[in-house]
């Protein structure tokens, strides 16, 4: 029986592939000085990821609350919130020229709703660094958090409306 060219060069490449396969799987692991070391965590005075352009706090706050719905996508209540929401707070958050939030204080708490207060406080800060307010030095905006009682949230600045 022979065999076409074609068919014995692609026996031959599948053989060529398999020898180097075991060859691969027989060979030792590299020495630890070659092996992959894991990337030093960056220092607090590295460069910001993000950078905002805004030129004023109310400019920045699109900035931040379009920041804080990319950290929290699966807790951003999606549609028209209903009429009657948990809690309604507004926050004030200062931020640095690196975009660290440096503090935060309420204008408008929600006290009936205190484990909200503490989770919105959190979930700001988990989000640091946000975008650094290259064109202010640093930023102190405001904004609204509309809560459902499933503890999803929307923001004033991004909200979908009310029904």
């Amino acid at each position: 029986m022979q065999q076409s060219p074609q068919r014995r060069q692609l026996l031959l490449a599948a053989s060529a592939t398999g020898i180097a396969t075991l060859l691969a799987a027989c060979s030792s692991p590299p020495p630890a000085s070659q092996a992959e070391a894991p990337a030093p965590a960056a220092p607090q005075d590295a460069a910001p990821d993000k950078v905002s352009a805004a030129t004023t706090p109310r400019a920045y706050r699109r900035d931040a609350a379009s920041h804080l719905y990319g950290k929290n996508g699966e807790r951003i209540f999606k549609g028209r919130m209903p009429p009657l929401l948990y809690a309604v707070g507004v926050l004030q958050v200062e931020v640095d020229s690196r975009g660290q939030v440096i503090s935060t204080s309420w204008m408008r708490a929600p006290r009936h709703a205190p484990e909200v207060m503490a989770e919105i406080e959190r979930t700001v800060r988990q989000a640091a660094p946000f975008p650094a307010p290259v064109r202010m030095g640093r930023v102190t905006y405001t904004d609204t958090w509309l809560w459902h009682k499933s503890g999803r949230f929307q923001l004033d600045t991004l909200t979908e409306g009310q029904a």
